[in-house]
């Protein structure tokens, strides 16, 4: 696994703004043709707190203007989402979006899963206490991680 410095999106940059406005953290955008339209995909997270239909209609509906003036001509499909419990992370870089969630990290080193809570991240590692105390992993050994929700405190 790899850290990845997000790239220059103005649609991701824009809507980040937006959905920070409302309290959440923008985790991941797609946006790709779907039938002769566009579609819009959005997964949205809050440090420690659930996330309802509620809360994903509010992010809908703020987000939907811009997306009307960005795809002037086109139809627009949005889908806005939780991260679910048992997100597959895609990039080192999300770590840092989930401090003092559960993970679970299957590690090239022992070919064994470490699971245990995030503590801290930066670009070349991840800080997880698990049961045996802090253990700091180099994204370079990790082939897989996710969220583990039966790690939670």
């Amino acid at each position: 696994m790899q850290w990845t410095a997000r790239k220059e999106n103005p649609l991701f940059d824009s809507l980040t703004a937006i959905v920070q406005g409302l309290g959440f953290t923008l985790i991941d955008l797609s946006v790709s043709p779907h039938k002769g339209n566009v579609q819009v995909r959005a997964i949205i997270y809050k440090n420690g707190m659930k996330i309802g239909t509620d809360d994903c209609t509010r992010i809908h509906r703020a987000i939907m203007p811009h997306l009307a003036l960005t795809f002037p001509t086109q139809g627009i499909y949005v889908e806005v989402s939780s991260p679910g419990i048992n997100r597959l992370i895609k990039d080192a870089s999300e770590f840092v979006c989930f401090l003092g969630r559960g993970i679970k990290c299957y590690r090239k080193d022992i070919s064994d899963w470490t699971r245990g809570i995030i503590e801290s991240a930066d670009e070349k590692a991840v800080v997880i206490k698990g049961k045996e105390g802090m253990l700091t992993v180099k994204y370079a050994l990790i082939a897989k991680a996710q969220l583990d929700w039966t790690e939670e405190v």
